[in-house]
């Protein structure tokens, strides 16, 4: 029994297309970036909403100036320079602590992950204290650095690194010793250093770990910027300061404004640190974008 190859022609027509990889059939970069943008417009519209249906149906009319409804808010604080300049002045010094204890938090919590990455002895000695610094509640710790510190520029950093220094550490410590065992053993059949296994294997391990806690460190440094502008009222004031007058005061738009220029103002330093951490880690290891 013999084979036969069929030899015709192949219609070329008639075979089923590839999926084209052209950019012309890729979704357009503009559609792509209104579709991420579609669920935060709907969030805010949502929250607006909700705001106008506080205002004019829960709340009576003699009680509304507890919620103003946001036109009011909005209208009148974006409206009196005498408002929004000092305003604008205290987030500018409130970002200036954030980002001071946030480099000094990134500096010594990869170091001290460092370290405890280095000899088993080392973290079960010091991983212990960075623990039980992330679980004293900060406003126990707040006097202290008050009376240490004074209540100017130095102690509102010291709030910072400290809410923003665990999960620098705990990230960073976690990337440092999720190197597979089977690359340890090929640089120790190479005999590698110290350094070099740390700097060639453990550090390009743990770029995406370190990543997330920075995007983390930096959300909770805008946290500890605002908690202690809150707290310690000498010198020129933050936007935390501001906050806790108005309060005082019950200057309900100010207030409102005030709240919604620290949101923004987490909001963007979140989606920087979110953009630098897709960039970096994308382009090493591949990550693809959705």
């Amino acid at each position: 029994m013999t084979s036969h190859t069929d030899t015709r022609p192949v219609d070329v027509g008639a075979l089923p297309a590839e999926p084209s990889s052209t950019p012309a059939a890729r979704r357009s970069p503009v559609l792509a970036g209104l579709r991420r943008a579609l669920p935060i417009v709907g969030a805010l519209v949502g929250i607006a909403v909700v705001w106008y249906g506080v205002s004019y149906l829960v709340l009576p009319a003699r009680q509304r100036f507890l919620l103003p409804p946001p036109h009011e808010v909005y209208g009148g604080a974006f409206s009196n320079p005498q408002l929004m300049g000092p305003m604008l002045e205290a987030l500018g010094r409130s970002f200036a602590v954030a980002l001071v204890g946030l480099l000094i938090a990134v500096v010594f919590g990869i170091g001290y992950a460092v370290v405890m990455s280095q000899w088993s002895w080392a973290e079960r000695v010091l991983y212990p204290y960075a623990v039980i610094l992330q679980t004293i509640p900060i406003l126990a710790l707040v006097p202290l650095i008050g009376i240490w510190l004074g209540y100017a520029f130095p102690a509102r950093v010291a709030v910072c690194v400290i809410i923003a220094l665990f999960p620098m550490i705990a990230n960073t410590l976690f990337g440092l010793q999720s190197a597979s065992a089977a690359a340890h053993d090929l640089f120790t059949l190479n005999k590698a250093t110290r350094w070099q296994r740390l700097t060639k294997l453990q550090f390009p391990a743990a770029v995406p770990s370190i990543f997330t806690g920075l995007r983390n460190a930096a959300g909770l440094s805008v946290i500890g910027a605002i908690v202690g502008d809150y707290f310690f009222q000498q010198g020129a004031p933050g936007i935390g300061g501001l906050l806790r007058v108005y309060t005082q005061r019950l200057q309900m738009e100010a207030l409102l404004t005030s709240v919604t220029l620290t949101a923004l103002f987490g909001v963007v330093v979140f989606t920087v640190f979110a953009v630098l951490d897709r960039a970096v880690v994308g382009r090493w290891f591949g990550r693809t974008t959705r």
